[in-house]
């Protein structure tokens, strides 16, 4: 029986407040530091990272990161003397410009993990960078021996970094530590591992399902069990941001909220600066925390990873972290949305067809 105290847990949405924390990890670690993020920009927030692995790479810790060359652009310069210091950089499926440039193009690496001495975790919905500096995030910090299992999933990535062919369904592992599961997900289109979990939490809740999310463009196997949960007296809260920073989806997923809403299920626009975070609370208990964003492309076509367990100091924390985002929201507007404009209908029908590519 493992047990674990409050102090191994710790929720973040500030990126000020979690940037600050991770740093003072980095600048702890002893032994070895793993980073996979989709982002690692050239910006003010990168260059303290940077500069805080290159102190450990000169001290002698082993440091592996692995960034997606889609997210984070070419970096041969940028990293190039954390390579001359012993660093191993790699770049996720670099860009091929004329081989099936939108089908292969399209599979990212949109993972984030921050793993220090095989024994903090970070896991969540923020990129290295400045630019969102001012975003309301979701990440977990876990002092504890699911590092471990984490940097399973690290490896693979790290080796398989440059394929492009789909990974075999006996690689599709699921990972239990302590009544933690991770659920990771590959490009496919017919086994989609976090989708089919987001299906099974819904369907299982009893009470109470609240969803954030920067992005909602779910298939419709989710958008009618949510329905189906509405409609049988549950509260369905989606908690998205007004304003996202990819307006073609705040476009197109308009067309889903009204039937939607008008089956009961509630939505709320955060009107902060943008929502960032993506997590999942089930009853007040159960918990899911990760890269993956609620929407066709992160379920088909990315690579994402989420932590979903049933552990009360966290559901705890992501609870209060839900209300206070409730706090700076305002509610969809049904009305609003029946006479919305029809130039606006007429591009939802538009960019229907690119919901898988958004």
């Amino acid at each position: 029986m493992v047990e674990w105290k409050n102090s191994d847990y710790k929720l973040y949405d500030d990126p000020l407040k979690f940037y600050y924390k991770m740093l003072k990890d980095i600048g702890l670690a002893k032994k070895c530091i793993f980073l996979e993020t989709y982002r690692f920009n050239n910006d003010s927030i990168g260059l303290r990272f940077k500069n805080a692995l290159l102190e450990k790479a000169k001290q002698g810790v082993e440091i592996k990161i692995l960034v997606d060359s889609w997210g984070t652009g070419s970096m041969v310069g940028f990293f190039k003397e954390l390579v001359n210091n012993g660093v191993e950089v790699r770049e996720y499926k670099k860009i091929k410009l004329f081989i099936d440039f939108f089908t292969k193009n399209h599979r990212r690496n949109h993972r984030k993990l921050l793993l220090i001495d095989h024994e903090l975790s970070y896991i969540g919905s923020a990129n290295i960078t400045e630019y969102s500096l001012n975003w309301r995030e979701s990440v977990l910090r876990i002092k504890g021996r699911l590092t471990r299992e984490l940097e399973k999933v690290f490896f693979r990535d790290f080796e398989n970094f440059q394929k492009y062919t789909l990974v075999r369904e006996t690689n599709l592992k699921v990972f239990s530590d302590g009544g933690f599961y991770i659920y990771r997900d590959f490009p496919s289109i017919r086994q989609q591992n976090v989708m089919n979990k987001y299906l099974e939490l819904i369907k299982a809740a009893k009470r109470e399902i609240i969803i954030e999310t920067p992005y909602f463009l779910p298939g419709f196997q989710l958008r009618r069990a949510m329905m189906q949960a509405a409609s049988d007296g549950k509260r369905v809260l989606v908690l998205l941001p007004k304003h996202s920073d990819v307006r073609m989806i705040d476009i197109l997923r308009s067309k889903y909220l009204g039937p939607m809403c008008k089956s009961g299920v509630k939505f709320m626009y955060y009107t902060g600066v943008n929502l960032h975070a993506k997590a999942i609370l089930i009853d007040q208990l159960v918990f899911s925390i990760g890269s993956a964003n609620f929407d066709y492309r992160s379920f088909r076509y990315q690579h994402e990873v989420i932590l979903v367990g049933k552990k009360d100091v966290i559901a705890e924390q992501l609870y209060k972290h839900m209300q206070k985002t409730l706090e700076q929201c305002v509610e969809f507007n049904y009305n609003d949305w029946v006479h919305r404009p029809s130039i606006q209908k007429i591009f939802e029908w538009i960019l229907l067809p690119l919901r898988h590519l958004l």
